[in-house]
């Protein structure tokens, strides 16, 4: 995207070249060790409260047979989530807490190269894409928001449900900033198509000077973040007919991460069979299809990974995500959106299988059963 207007009826980017050593200066001081680099945000001009923290309530149990925790043998809950073994979070009735969101305004921070840079401070956006940085600054923006995340640059799962809803807060705060793309990190595949029916204009930068910028702690699961995203799933439903149907299984196949599934092409057919789901290979999809596939479900089923997050958008409330759980690598992420959002998470852990493994199909079938009509 070009240097046109976004925001506020000015210019979102002028080119104006500027010269920093701000990169250099950062790589030194972590080199020579002579002093602990500092948190960006705690340089902040201002800070306030977008949405207030929330109490209330405890958290319900999953949904699951007998016996599934004593498979699991390794998990990985990701950054924001305690590494610790998920058996309390399935079984429901940990207290309800949930954080503010936050606002930080900063004046005068340098982005190069994936990275933001003030005084002794410093943070990664995305991974480095050069050895050596530039040391010319191209455009300077008056007032931008930075909306992407390190995380969010790196998996499709985390930049959907994660970065796309902290978007709509930045446009309420200047120019909408991400990083640009490029061979060591491109652009999702699908991530056009969704910013295009979500309505997202970003300007997408490898170098700037922000006279202004604002960061968000957006990692909450309160009220005012559900509701972004329940907002982001009702434009997607927006552009595709739909009408209730009991669920659809969404390959991984070998894409991402591996998270081998050995049997799942046996389970997605006979859940096809004998429950009416409907299957899907994202990977091999347009958005047009994948939403209209996934629009309505009851149930949106298949490896945990980031392709569950394509029924998972226009999931609604009652409805269930269902979860075939690798016993070396049980993931809660979507148990925790799940209870924001009002709906159930289930899953059945499989069995090792030489380099990957095996879901039994009848365990699946009887989970089904658990779940409220």
């Amino acid at each position: 995207m070009g240097t046109e207007a976004l925001q506020f009826g000015t210019p979102a980017a002028i080119e104006r070249p500027r010269w920093t050593l701000a990169a250099y200066r950062n790589m030194v001081r972590k080199h020579l060790g002579h002093r602990a680099e500092l948190e960006l945000k705690s340089l902040a001009h201002k800070t306030w409260d977008i949405a207030p923290a929330e109490q209330g309530g405890v958290t319900p149990p999953a949904i699951y047979l007998p016996g599934q925790m004593e498979r699991v043998t390794g998990w990985q809950e990701g950054l924001f989530f305690p590494y610790v073994y998920p058996g309390p979070t399935m079984q429901g009735g940990l207290p309800v807490e949930h954080g503010p969101t936050r606002a930080f305004l900063l004046k005068d921070v340098w982005l190069i190269e994936g990275a933001l840079y003030k005084g002794n401070a410093s943070q990664w956006l995305s991974l480095r894409h050069a050895t050596f940085p530039p040391l010319r600054v191209e455009h300077e923006i008056e007032r931008a928001a930075v909306y992407c995340s390190h995380n969010g640059n790196r998996w499709f799962g985390t930049w959907m449900m994660e970065d796309c809803p902290t978007y709509a807060l930045a446009c309420n705060e200047g120019t909408p900033v991400t990083t640009a793309p490029s061979a060591r990190h491109p652009l999702f595949g699908q991530a056009p198509a969704y910013e295009a029916w979500l309505g997202m204009q970003p300007l997408r930068l490898r170098t700037a000077f922000f006279r202004e910028l604002v960061l968000f702690d957006d990692m909450s699961n309160n009220r005012n973040r559900y509701q972004r995203y329940r907002d982001m799933g009702n434009k997607l439903l927006a552009h595709v007919a739909h009408a209730p149907h009991p669920g659809v299984f969404i390959l991984r196949g070998s894409d991402g991460e591996r998270r081998m599934l050995r049997n799942e092409l046996a389970l997605a057919e006979h859940l096809r069979v004998s429950r009416g789901f409907r299957v899907i290979d994202p990977m091999r999809m347009s958005v047009s299809e994948i939403v209209t596939a996934c629009a309505g479900a009851r149930v949106v089923m298949g490896v945990e990974g980031s392709q569950l997050v394509h029924g998972v958008n226009v999931l609604q409330p009652g409805g269930t995500v269902f979860a075939l759980q690798p016993p070396n690598r049980f993931v809660s992420y979507y148990k925790f959106l799940t209870d924001r959002d009002g709906q159930q998470f289930a899953f059945v852990v499989g069995t090792p299988d030489g380099e990957g493994y095996t879901i039994d199909i009848d365990e699946v079938e009887r989970t089904l059963d658990l779940l409220p009509a």
